[in-house]
């Protein structure tokens, strides 16, 4: 939508509300509802404020310490959001609403470096500083189940019920049940500029995966974040709960969201060599970068306690680092061929940032290609049950010490955009670590 449209519908009373919203460290939309016509008055020309915690809060909106970018030393003050006119969509599943997607400013304009926004931009000046530009996609997957929000909610999230008896991957009968909801999801986000490509049954009971289209980098991950709160709300408008969790139970696949990437100039692939018609040199040398460094950015594809349980062999998710063509134990799948050659990377669960996890796909990659390294060759087999390959790390805590360590990452993000999400990263780990779950208690209770 253009800003001459939103004005059009606004005057013929279509529109009466913008959202401005921007992304948080977890990929959360944040933000304010306008009236349509302040929106258009002023916060168009002047942009608005928001207080600066919204960075350095949990989960449960609890404010945080340690953080240098914002603190109760310094009072709290506040960020500046600065619409992004490009983002402006009509949100069908909400009466008269529109939304923009705002970046993170400081008083003197300059962007704030540890916004999920920002990191992704900076990895983009870096390749279009190469003359390249790059084009992407997520594959997001949940489990739907047949209760409410509030339902889930009062249950302690116990005995929930998937959407279907049975598992579904690629089923088409079943699946049937949910086809209200699913053609609401496809057709309101496709009408929200979210285009979807195809929905289907994913492997457990009551999951589902949906594809988007292919874009650019920051335009993905903004439809990816919409995405993520759009369907929760429609699901909720139809009486059922969707969850985006890695892992919702031990014998269930976890919920993944499968990256694609590939690099081009001026029109054309630079990840397919038409002369051999597989992969150029370009391609071996970002791929080389994906398996040295993956693993020290794992934090930006598994961002929290459950993320690392996804890891586990025979599930659907990958455990070592190897790459193959179009082989589903591996880290890196290879697919497609001439302009949809691409890069599927495996690792990111569909609780990961999508602004975090494009930028960290990037970093790597563009390592492996000023660096010159290769891939080496490609695996066959089962990765899952090769211990001569390298483990991906375990637990939350391990890819933090990674992270925290790793020369790639403060070259490429910044000591500060690091050292951010590290004590974001010790804060979820140590608040896990002082808690008494349900497991200890159904062990410990009685028997010890």
């Amino acid at each position: 939508m253009t800003l001459a449209q939103l004005k059009s519908q606004v005057k013929s009373g279509v529109i009466d509300t913008i959202l401005v919203a921007f992304p948080d460290p977890f990929g959360r939309l944040v933000g304010k509802r306008f009236t349509a016509d302040f929106f258009l008055d002023s916060v168009v020309k002047h942009g608005t404020h928001g207080c600066n915690y919204l960075l350095t809060v949990n989960l449960d909106m609890d404010p945080l310490d340690g953080f240098k970018v914002a603190n109760w030393a310094a009072g709290f003050g506040d960020f500046a959001f600065r619409p992004d006119l490009s983002t402006l969509r009509v949100l069908p599943w909400q009466p008269g609403a529109a939304l923009v997607i705002c970046d993170i400013a400081r008083g003197d304009g300059s962007l704030v470096a540890e916004a999920p926004r920002s990191v992704l931009r900076r990895q983009l000046d870096g390749i279009a500083a190469q003359g390249m530009t790059c084009f992407c996609a997520s594959e997001l997957e949940f489990y739907l189940f047949n209760q409410t929000y509030h339902a889930a909610f009062q249950s302690g999230y116990r005995d929930l019920q998937p959407s279907s008896d049975y598992r579904i991957d690629y089923h088409l009968m079943q699946p049937t049940r949910d086809e209200p909801l699913m053609r609401a999801i496809r057709n309101g986000m496709t009408a929200a500029r979210v285009p979807v490509e195809s929905s289907k049954g994913e492997w457990s009971r009551g999951q589902h995966e949906i594809n988007f289209t292919y874009a650019e980098p920051l335009p993905m991950a903004d439809m990816h974040a919409l995405f993520k709160q759009g369907v929760k709300e429609i699901a909720e408008q139809h009486g059922k709960a969707i969850s985006f969790m890695a892992k919702l139970a031990p014998s269930e696949a976890g919920n993944s969201c499968h990256l694609h990437v590939s690099l081009w100039r001026g029109g054309m692939p630079l990840f397919w060599d038409a002369k051999t018609r597989g992969g150029s040199k370009l391609f071996r040398q970002f791929l080389g970068g994906l398996m040295k460094y993956s693993s020290e950015l794992c934090l930006f594809f598994a961002p929290t306690i459950n993320s690392y349980k996804r890891f586990q062999p025979g599930s659907w998710a990958p455990t070592r680092m190897a790459w193959a063509t179009d082989n589903r134990t591996t880290g890196f799948r290879i697919v497609g061929h001439g302009n949809g050659f691409r890069i599927e990377n495996r690792m990111p669960g569909a609780d990961a940032n999508p602004y975090l996890a494009f930028a960290a796909m990037l970093a790597a990659g563009m390592a492996g290609v000023n660096e010159g390294l290769d891939c080496g060759d490609q695996y066959a087999g089962n990765a899952y049950v090769d211990p001569k390959l390298t483990r991906l790390p375990s637990s939350l805590r391990d890819a933090t010490d990674l992270i925290d360590k790793s020369k790639l990452a403060r070259a490429a993000f910044g000591d500060d955009v690091v050292d951010f999400y590290v004590r974001h990263a010790r804060i979820e780990h140590q608040s896990f670590s002082e808690a008494v779950t349900d497991w200890e208690r159904q062990r410990y209770f009685e028997r010890i």
